[in-house]
């Protein structure tokens, strides 16, 4: 018998080929893609780790690389090419680390924090500033710095869900049809007997559009929260004003959860520690409008889009409490006198 083989076209005309080398081909195409792929990834996730990363973490991911490496209080960033640690964690568990909601470290009065559970404030999520999408291409780069690859499969994931999303639609207009039929069928059936419509004659099909509709948004709300970043509505003007007694009260709890929770010392410095990203907050009692720092660290991306500063996902009464505590901050000038104004930080 023959073997099997297929017909390609050369400069000559036409030539056949084993099956074995077709398939050698193809496999070495879908390798080229997967190669494409992974490398727009990287790429992307270089580009994101050198605006929102590099700061802390250094070019190449070493300790005492960054800027701000060095002014940052303990724990310091871990070095990020060393092979024989970080091969030790999964994909899934340094992109849990990017994406995660902070946690409240102090001792006996913070959050319950698990044994394997990463709670290190000045290390900030990324939740609520960039989409998994990008996250997951941080991670891909991160691999790059200890000579690792990727291997959670981000386009299989984004398919997933995609279709996932599809088969939600088409059970919602499946569900939808089937109601409008029930109803024009029970409209029928009234204008038959002369009666009111049975409205119990579609509890099951309007049962299975709510269903439906809950699952389609789920689905939608899934294939968003994967491509795109997340968004939020406008941040309200909070009520800051309160006794001065409660004043004092709400600002202790506010420079727990300064250093404790959102790690804000990793970043800003007050006298002479803290890091050195942002500005220093040792006068924002003086220089800062309340209302104002309150809606920049609700949601610091809806007044200046690319800020290095990513949204905590901070809560109402934390938020309030930070501002709180802030505005307790008056060290002296230069020439240590005090401004008669306050201004507000543009």
């Amino acid at each position: 018998m023959r073997a099997a083989a297929h017909m390609v076209a050369t400069g000559r005309g036409w030539k056949l080929l084993p099956v074995a080398v077709v398939m050698g081909i193809a496999a070495a195409a879908a390798g080229v893609s997967c190669t494409l792929f992974q490398s727009e990834l990287v790429s992307k996730g270089q580009a994101l780790y050198e605006h929102y990363c590099m700061h802390c973490h250094g070019e190449n991911g070493r300790q005492n690389e960054g800027y701000n490496w060095g002014h940052m209080p303990d724990p310091r960033p871990k070095d990020l090419s060393a092979k024989e640690e970080m091969s030790t964690f999964k994909d899934e568990e340094i992109f849990g680390t990017i994406s995660r909601d902070m946690k409240d470290t102090t001792p006996e009065l913070g959050d319950k924090i698990g044994d394997d559970e990463f709670a290190v404030p000045t290390m900030p999520t990324f939740k609520y500033t960039l989409s998994d999408e990008e996250i997951w291409a941080i991670v891909a780069y991160v691999r790059t710095l200890h000579g690792m690859k990727l291997e959670f499969n981000v386009e299989g994931r984004k398919k997933e869900l995609q279709d996932q999303l599809q088969a939600s639609q088409q059970a919602f207009d499946q569900a939808k049809q089937a109601l409008e039929a029930a109803e024009k069928k029970a409209e029928a059936e009234a204008e038959k007997t002369g009666g009111e419509v049975d409205d119990a004659a579609m509890a099951k099909e309007q049962e299975a559009l709510a269903v439906t509709s809950k699952e389609l948004e789920k689905a939608k709300t899934a294939v968003a929260n994967f491509t795109a970043r997340p968004k939020f509505a406008a941040v309200s003007r909070p009520e800051l004003t309160t006794s001065p007694a409660e004043a004092a009260k709400v600002a202790g709890l506010g420079k727990r959860l300064y250093t404790n929770k959102y790690g804000c010392n990793a970043c800003h410095q007050v006298g002479e520690e803290g890091g050195v990203v942002g500005p220093a907050l040792d006068r924002a009692g003086f220089r800062l409008n309340s209302a104002w720092v309150y809606r920049w660290i609700k949601y610091p991306q809806s007044m200046k889009p690319e800020t290095r500063m990513p949204n905590l996902g901070i809560r109402d009464q934390d938020a309030k409490a930070i501002v709180m505590y802030l505005g307790t901050l008056r060290a002296p000038g230069p020439d240590k006198s005090e401004p008669k104004t306050q201004a507000k930080v543009e």
